[in-house]
């Protein structure tokens, strides 16, 4: 796994057997980007650039009008010096002036990967499991220096990127755009792939052709947002789950960002991706340094689920951390859509007795329990329990349902106040605000500020005064609305555009210290469901509510865009009630259970409402789950059948040795005459032997993966099948 520069060709070579990834520094000293795909041995310029006199581009070199920055593939791109397309970074000096001309000064090639400053970023345990590659570019004239920063891991398809600029110069800098990273292609031959949607309707997936000029996802809400996810990716055109050559970029960050391709004249793409420029601006004085969040780049030849195994196992290897990164998630029961805010001690209990009556193991008290919270207009940001509801407090009631031999969990939103609350009648500066401006409420609730280190230092003190006092095994960390009036009575005039990304680097700060201290608690991320489902948020807390919406078939899309990138170890799904709350659908609870089982699994109702047949119904899918747990959580996902592109969806886990599968199928509405559906299975071993844990039938892997298994004709909407192979 050498990262190598090749003295004579002033070329980076960053390979493993996977992928290889090559730079070159030109004699002018511009960092040029050469290749990007499958692994090489050596890299000898097969396919040279071609220098032509092209109108219009202008020439740093007066006397080589071939040489153009406007033509090149560059690497980290800047404003103002011949180079027409989209920059990686804008500055602006003390005099006005914002050109600036980064050239190569040095470089070091170290073992291991190392953190990034006050940011989550991947990780490795032991420096043999990566290389890192730092390249020093400088402005001669205002003494700005970016540092770039590449890190291969052995053995993956991945690449992790980031920039950190220094000012080494006597006078301030403004950062006016500083994206992580930057990649030109040499052509334009490929899909654009992006993860879309709304609350309660993520992650949708959308392909369509790249074409001149710019596509773009982004956001400007201070949140990664419901609407697009900080992922994009570059498909050639015949790529599908696989096969073909795809180009994944996902930025490690949970605040305002932009993914963009821009195709110009001569038919290249650039990608570019980092903190959205919209409304940031960074004051850098002297001395001081600004670190961009980090991007992982992944590259596959086998389509789309080639991308998906990279991404998913360095994920859930190096992203997520702590005790249960490794450990199986427990099964559980949300108070939420069983009894909103209208509950007691008792209706818990009674809610506890029936979860352990069915072998859940996890009963979560949602929101409602603390303050003078009998509805969402008060409360928010009073940490104290609510002795109205709960005469025993949190830490009588979480040990009655310890002795009844289940876990215990609490809701939080830490981050949000209400008007109507101690906190903000003590402290009401402490939310975002513009002064003499009126407030935007969303869900009657306004968003605490924390890029001030007193308002992070009262969260802190607050969520854990409540761990400490109680005997709480998971905390589900909610967040229900975006930033609006984007200002900070603490900053000063000229750094408030700065106050969005402050408070990102407080949300990080504080997630560390609270589960760096309590580190036996498993934390859920949430934010209105899937609404800050990003890879900065998973380094916290290993698991996301993936969706406000439980509607079984909406999750099918839903879970299976979010499974492009993201695990399903950090994926939660639960049953619900039907006619469903959101839509009001009315779904099999098997279809429900086999939806939610495709995750981290849990319900989302009141199970004393149930029918004796639902019970015993709800205790064998729970059953089920414990016996295909470690399948689903830790195993190997393949999507089979895409509910984007058909009436039915479908995907399997495999064990990571291949000795066991489970296979899901979904059929979305009834049609009639239908086709005889055939799955022909992924991932398992051809040489083994395969016993279907229900019929009994013995099976070749060689069978299942080219022949397949024929799916029944059943009648009605919304139907599902399952299997269970164990090799024998």
């Amino acid at each position: 796994m050498p990262i190598t520069f090749d003295q004579e060709e002033r070329t980076f070579h960053l390979q493993n057997d996977k992928i290889s990834y090559v730079l070159q520094v030109t004699k002018e000293g511009y960092l040029l980007h050469r290749y990007w795909g499958k692994a090489i041995r050596r890299y000898h310029e097969s396919a040279p650039l071609v220098f032509l006199d092209r109108g219009f581009s202008p020439s740093p070199t007066p006397d080589d009008r071939t040489f153009s920055l406007d033509t090149l593939p560059m690497e980290y791109p800047a404003y103002g010096n011949g180079d027409f397309r989209a920059p990686a970074f804008e500055v602006a000096f003390p005099d006005g002036s914002r050109v600036t001309n980064l050239q190569y000064v040095s470089h070091c090639i170290t073992g291991g990967k190392p953190k990034l400053a006050g940011l989550p970023a991947t990780y490795v345990e032991n420096d043999a499991e990566a290389q890192t590659l730092d390249i020093t570019m400088k402005d001669a004239l205002s003494g700005l220096e970016a540092v770039l920063s590449y890190t291969i891991f052995e053995q993956t398809g991945a690449i992790t990127r980031s920039v950190r600029f220094q000012n080494k110069g006597k006078e301030p800098i403004r950062l006016l755009r500083v994206l992580s990273a930057n990649v030109d292609f040499r052509d334009d031959r490929f899909d654009l792939l992006t993860l879309d949607g709304a609350h309660a309707n993520e992650r949708n997936m959308t392909r369509q052709r790249l074409t001149y000029g710019t596509q773009l996802v982004d956001s400007c809400r201070g949140a990664s947002s419901h609407q697009h996810n900080p992922f994009i990716a570059l498909m050639r055109p015949n790529t599908d789950e696989e096969h073909g050559e795809v180009y994944g970029f996902n930025l490690v960050y949970s605040g305002n960002f932009l993914a963009q391709v821009q195709v110009d004249q001569f038919q290249t793409a650039r990608v570019s991706i980092g903190i959205n420029p919209f409304d940031f601006e960074w004051l850098l004085k002297p001395g001081e340094s600004f670190q961009a969040p980090e991007v992982v780049l992944v590259y596959s030849d086998a389509g789309l689920d080639g991308l998906s195994q990279i991404y998913h196992k360095l994920y859930r290897k190096r992203l997520c951390r702590g005790k249960f990164r490794d450990a199986l998630r427990p099964i559980l029961v949300n108070s939420w859509e069983a009894a909103y805010f209208d509950f007691n001690e008792d209706s818990i209990l009674k809610l506890a007795q029936e979860a352990k009556d069915v072998g859940i193991e996890l009963v979560v008290l949602d929101d409602g329990w603390f303050g003078k919270r009998d509805d969402d207009n008060s409360s928010l940001g009073d940490w104290v329990t609510n002795r109205k509801k709960l005469p025993e407090g949190l830490e009588g009631l979480g040990k009655r349902i310890h002795k009844m031999g289940l876990q215990f969990g609490l809701w939080f939103e830490p981050e949000m106040v209400n008007k109507d609350s101690d906190l903000y009648r003590a402290h009401p500066d402490w939310c975002l605000h513009v002064k003499d401006r009126p407030y935007t409420l969303g869900r009657n609730q306004l968003v605490l500020d924390l890029s001030r280190e007193d308002v992070c230092a009262y969260i802190i003190h607050a969520v854990s005064n409540v761990l400490s006092n109680a005997p709480i095994d998971y905390v589900k960390w909610d967040m229900n609305r975006h930033m609006t009036e984007i200002g900070s009575a603490k900053l000063p005039p000229q750094r408030q555009c700065e106050t969005a990304h402050r408070y990102m680097l407080g949300l990080y700060h504080v997630m560390d210290a609270i589960t760096s201290r309590f580190p036996n608690v498993l934390f859920e991320s949430c934010s209105g469901g899937g609404g800050r489902f990003d890879p900065a948020i998973l380094y916290y807390m290993p698991q996301t509510w993936t969706s406000d919406n439980t509607d079984a078939v909406c999750r099918l899309k839903i879970q299976y865009g979010t499974s492009i990138v993201y695990p399903p170890s950090t994926i939660c799904s639960h049953v619900s009630v039907s006619p469903n709350e959101q839509i009001g659908r009315i779904t099999p609870l098997q279809t429900r259970g086999y939806v939610a089982m495709s995750g981290n699994f849990g319900y989302e109702l009141d199970l004393s409402k149930l029918s004796k047949a639902e019970k015993e119904e709800v205790r064998r899918q729970v059953a089920l789950y414990k016996e295909i747990r470690p399948l689903i959580q830790f195993g190997v996902q393949h999507r089979l059948l895409s509910p984007f592109n058909n009436n039915e969806a479908s995907w399997l886990y495999v064990s990571q040795d291949g000795s066991e599968v489970v296979v899901f199928y979904f059929i979305v509405l009834a049609q009639p005459a239908v086709p005889i559906r055939i799955l022909r299975l992924r991932g398992l071993d051809p040489t083994a032997q395969y016993r279907d844990l229900e019929s009994g039938k013995i099976f070749g892997g060689d069978e299942l993966l080219s022949v397949g298994l024929t799916v029944p004709v059943e009648n009605g909407d919304f139907t599902s099948q399952f299997w269970h192979f164990k090799r024998i």
